[in-house]
């Protein structure tokens, strides 16, 4: 026969049989606290809440998007003012980067052509003597010798390797950017704007390519191709700073017809 003892869990009772070999030897166990049915739902509760107070902070940006939305919402957040602003952001930034490309290489090229400038300079230093007198002092010497010390601060530069990395990312980033914003417009408004913005900046990436496609050709010392890479970059800079004021209208645009975000 079972010795009975009664086991609580959380306020309710639970009757439990003891073996009377245990009961004989007056061995005490230990009862377990069972979680009751109210408990574990209210863990549950709070386990969702921060889920709750997740979707309530995100709730305004959901629904403060649709009204961004000008083409019907067919592309989401791709149609508000957030994207619109990709392009005119980051074109900025490749402006100032062109024109920083246009200054290293223009130290690249100086570095290459100084040494020409110093063999025309010592060919002009006065001989030495017939009978072995020093050749007398000239201004010259001071000069050549400022051309030499700036020889090796151009070379200590890098300005090679910095031109091209950042000819690179214009080439890249640039062709990128300019398609997104073809792309993004269509999104917003379902259609295109042929203008001067437009077809100036089709001509910039059209620029963008002529002049790297130069490189191999400049690589193996063609004058002619390193004068007409700095030519097209030249007209580039200046069709970019031309297009600035006509991409500034559009922004203006995008802030009176879109919303955040």
């Amino acid at each position: 026969m079972l010795a009975s003892k009664t086991r609580t869990a959380f306020g309710t009772a639970r009757p439990t049989r003891v073996a009377p070999s245990v009961a004989r030897c007056g061995l005490k166990l230990q009862c377990v606290a069972q979680p009751t049915r109210a408990s574990a739902t209210k863990k549950q509760e709070n386990a969702a809440n921060p889920i709750l107070f997740a979707g309530a902070l995100a709730a305004p940006f959901v629904f403060e998007a649709l009204p961004a939305l000008a083409t019907g919402g067919d592309f989401g957040l791709l149609e508000g003012r957030t994207a619109a602003l990709i392009h005119p952001a980051v074109m900025g930034g490749l402006f100032v980067a062109s024109v920083y490309a246009g200054w290293l290489g223009w130290q690249w090229r100086r570095t290459r052509t100084i040494g020409d400038d110093i063999k025309a300079l010592k060919a002009q230093l006065p001989k030495p003597g017939a009978d072995g007198e020093p050749a007398p002092a000239s201004p010259l010497a001071a000069q050549i010798s400022g051309l030499e010390q700036e020889r090796k601060e151009l070379v200590k530069g890098g300005f090679r390797d910095r031109h091209n990395s950042m000819g690179s990312l214009l080439l890249g980033a640039g062709v990128l950017i300019g398609v997104e914003g073809c792309v993004n417009t269509w999104m917003r408004t379902g259609k295109l704007f042929p203008g001067p913005h437009l077809f100036a900046g089709a001509g910039i990436v059209v620029l963008w390519a002529l002049a790297a496609a130069l490189v191999p050709a400049m690589q193996k010392g063609d004058n002619n191709a390193r004068n007409l890479h700095i030519a097209l970059n030249a007209v580039n800079v200046a069709l970019f700073a031309w297009q600035i004021p006509t991409g500034l209208e559009i922004v203006g645009k995008v802030f009176e017809f879109t919303q955040w975000p």
